[in-house]
């Protein structure tokens, strides 16, 4: 499998996971970097009028954990550690979350990564530790059956 074949399944894993048919992200990857858009929603609101915490968490760490997956194309690579921080709130528009790999080693990788939104103002970064696991990408079906097409 090339390396393009291998990021268009991690795209269409992605877009398979069942959580995502609620969230409803969109997720474009390059090698050692993602990025997420999606639509800020009222049922994604907590009690105050604004995003849930959740969905700031979500972003950052689907980029940076896709990022890394980017990068692996035999074993998944689930996150082991991650900071959030958030700097402001969203209640409308897309907003765009980026991910990329800042260190890779031989079995632990560490990325960074940003939400932004539709004005281009950071909403919340993090940074996270991935690791390599003994689950075998082809063991996931949703990886395994995904076409190349």
């Amino acid at each position: 499998m090339t390396r393009e074949e291998h990021l268009r399944k991690l795209e269409r894993m992605y877009t398979d996971a069942p959580i995502n048919s609620f969230f409803q992200p969109s997720l474009r990857l390059a090698e050692g970097k993602a990025e997420v858009t999606m639509l800020v929603r009222s049922n994604l609101f907590h009690i105050a009028g604004a995003a849930h915490g959740c969905v700031y968490f979500k972003l950052l760490d689907d980029v940076a954990f896709f990022a890394v997956q980017s990068l692996v194309d035999d074993v998944f690579c689930p996150t082991v550690s991650f900071n959030t921080y958030f700097v402001r709130s969203v209640s409308e528009g897309l907003v765009k979350a980026i991910g990329s790999v800042v260190h890779t080693g031989r079995n632990t990788f560490i990325a960074e990564s940003q939400v932004l939104d539709s004005r281009g103002h950071d909403v919340a970064r993090g940074s996270g530790t991935f690791a390599r696991s003994s689950v075998h990408l082809s063991s996931i079906a949703a990886y395994a059956n995904s076409k190349t097409e």
